[in-house]
C-alpha cells in the first residue's frame, strides 16, 4: 500500500481508527474506578471516596469526604492511612458530599477494608 495513493475515504477510516485508540487511552484510565480510595491532590487537599472517573489529573469522586487532619493507626503516610486506617480523636473530616471533582490529583491510593471502616467511623468535623 502506498500512502500517497490513499483515497479520502481510506484516510478517514485510518484517522477514525487512530482517533478511537487515543480516546480510549485517555479519559477513564485507572484501575481504581468503583473502588473507595484516598486521593491526594496538589493544592486541594486529601479526599476519600469512590472513584467514578478519571481524566489525567481530574478525578470524579462519589460519596466524597475531605480529610482535613488525621492520625494513621500505624505509620505516618497516606499510604499507611489507606492500608491501616486512622485512630485517635484528632481526626477531622468534612461531611460527605454526593459527588466532587478534583482537578489536581497526584495519587490515588486504594483503601483496605480496615481503613474504610475506620474512616467511615469518624464523625463529621464541625466548626465551634
Amino acid at each position: 500500500m502506498d500512502i500517497n495513493e490513499l483515497t479520502i475515504g481510506q484516510a478517514k477510516e485510518l484517522a477514525a481508527m487512530f482517533g478511537a485508540a487515543t480516546q480510549q487511552a485517555s479519559g477513564t484510565f485507572t484501575p481504581h474506578i468503583g473502588k473507595r480510595c484516598i486521593i491526594r491532590t496538589y493544592a486541594s487537599g486529601v479526599f476519600f471516596g469512590e472513584v467514578a472517573a478519571q481524566d489525567g489529573r481530574m478525578v470524579e469522586i462519589k460519596n466524597c469526604r475531605r480529610l482535613w487532619s488525621w492520625k494513621a493507626k500505624e505509620g505516618i503516610s497516606l499510604s499507611a492511612v489507606a492500608t491501616n486506617g486512622v485512630s485517635g480523636s484528632t481526626n477531622k473530616f468534612s461531611p460527605t458530599v454526593p459527588t466532587q471533582t478534583v482537578l489536581d490529583a497526584l495519587e490515588i491510593i486504594p483503601a483496605s477494608d480496615a481503613a474504610i471502616a475506620s474512616i467511615d467511623a469518624i464523625k463529621d468535623a464541625v466548626q465551634s
